[in-house]
């Protein structure tokens, strides 16, 4: 099922899902520890860490059906940390240069920066699929 189109349909949805349960978790660490008095930076760092290994587990297991290891978690947090520059930059460039405002900038990056990790993690992180 890996190299067919409906294979990667599949991968690229339960990819979004895995992704929305990280937004949803990140957000919740973030809003509990702001209200108990931490600093948002802190807590925002705390908050999308929550997310990032939420994402290694569900993807690594269901979404890629990849084994773990040391070369898997290093490569995912090169695709994160990847991700998050990227989301970065292109927010910053949606703004700045395009004046797009704050959330339609944002809106624009999401899309494009998921197909960008999507790709990097299938072809890349998870390349060791367990058959």
């Amino acid at each position: 099922m890996r190299g067919t189109s409906t294979g990667v349909l599949a991968q690229l949805c339960r990819f979004a899902a895995v992704g929305v349960t990280n937004t949803v978790l990140g957000y919740a660490v973030y809003a509990v520890l702001v209200t108990a008095g931490a600093p948002y930076p802190a807590a925002g760092a705390l908050g999308f860490a929550t997310g990032a290994v939420n994402g290694y587990i569900l993807n690594r297991r269901w979404t890629f059906a990849c084994s773990d290891s040391a070369r898997t978690r290093a490569r995912y947090l090169s695709v994160q940390l990847a991700g998050l520059g990227a989301t970065t930059a292109l927010l910053w460039v949606a703004v700045t240069v395009a004046a797009v405002g704050r959330l339609g900038g944002y809106a624009v990056t999401v899309p494009i920066v998921t197909l960008a990790t999507f790709t990097a993690n299938r072809s890349w992180t998870f390349s060791d699929v367990r058959v």
